[in-house]
């Protein structure tokens, strides 16, 4: 992939954090539909990490692979460390999985959705019953245990779907979209609780629509567009990728906003409101030159802001057209 997209290397020029999931070379096809191209992925243990892109760049495609729903095409893959290939029971054994779509059943309670999936996990019955009452008190479900799962809203639903995703207590959990059709206050909700499972240690690999839910949730974050990573990193790095960052000083002072003014070099100036704009990429270095130069000049601004694009701007940059390179996206 193009180096002129990736942001600055991850704490990886030296030995990288042992990783929950790790994909080289990752590949898978249809046909003559190539969906994913050769993606590389490492995801540290205890972190969230998010995948990124619009419909069909084959997020959900990479979730069924490392979860040993279907198979790749080709890639060293390893999940938990247990190489995918070789040993997908054990892959299972370490992982749990929450699709777009609920996996609850309507029809029986959510204790007896509860209690089913221990049996599946061969919990005793004793186990079973108690995991199932601790998760349910978890997820803020006791009063609504006996009450059919059809009657539950749509937040329930998928606080509930998670629950019973943990009662084989996995160390792994993908969620593929977990808060698509949520109201934003379930949405909320559900943010705390993916925070409580990697406070406790969990990896959760995390497929969003939202880009604010990845924004505010992901330690890394990778766009996936037309099967490659078209960029991977911090969300912080990532906006850092697209142009239309700056720095915007605000003066009451007449004479320091037309000093400033006269002294910066590539400045926007509004006459009107005493502001100065510069472009900058928003890291430390550049801030730390700014203030430096106004303390060299004894120059002294009221108010300094740093602006940097979003998500939105980044998604938008890499996605906007797939016959595009991504280095011709960010220009």
């Amino acid at each position: 992939m193009p180096s002129s997209v990736m942001p600055t290397p991850r704490q990886g020029d030296g030995p990288q954090s042992p990783a929950a999931v790790s994909a080289v070379g990752l590949r898978k096809s249809y046909g003559d539909k190539t969906v994913l191209d050769g993606i590389d992925l490492h995801i540290p243990a205890g972190s969230v990490f998010a995948l990124l892109g619009p419909n069909g760049a084959g997020k959900t495609t990479a979730v069924k692979i490392l979860s040993t729903l279907i198979t790749a095409d080709a890639g060293n893959l390893h999940v938990g460390g247990h190489d995918l290939a070789a040993d997908p029971q054990a892959v299972r054994a370490a992982i749990g999985v929450t699709g777009q779509f609920s996996a609850v059943d309507g029809l029986i309670t959510g204790e007896e959705n509860m209690l089913l999936m221990a049996d599946l996990h061969h919990l005793s019955r004793s186990e079973g019953r108690r995991t199932a009452a601790d998760l349910l008190e978890r997820f803020d479900l006791v009063e609504a245990a006996k009450k059919p799962a059809s009657t539950y809203s749509g937040g329930m639903k998928r606080r509930l779907d998670i629950a019973m995703t943990l009662v084989g207590n996995p160390r792994i959990i993908f969620l593929d979209e977990p808060t698509t059709g949520l109201d934003p206050r379930s949405r909320h909700n559900m943010w705390g609780i993916i925070r409580d499972l990697v406070s406790d240690g969990v990896t959760v690999f995390l497929t969003t629509q939202y880009l604010d839910e990845a924004d505010e949730l992901a330690d890394r974050i990778a766009v996936l567009n037309d099967g490659k990573i078209a960029a991977e990193g911090t969300a912080d790095e990532l906006k850092r990728l697209i142009p239309g960052g700056h720095v915007r000083l605000r003066f009451t002072d007449p004479a320091a906003y037309r000093s400033a003014a006269l002294a910066l070099h590539e400045v926007t100036r509004d006459d009107d409101s005493l502001t100065l704009q510069i472009p900058s990429d928003g890291s430390q270095r550049e801030l730390r030159s700014i203030l430096d130069w106004l303390d060299s000049a004894g120059i002294e601004a009221d108010e300094l802001t740093v602006h940097t694009p979003d998500l939105d701007d980044v998604f938008f940059a890499l996605t906007s057209d797939t016959n595009q390179s991504p280095k011709e996206a960010v220009r």
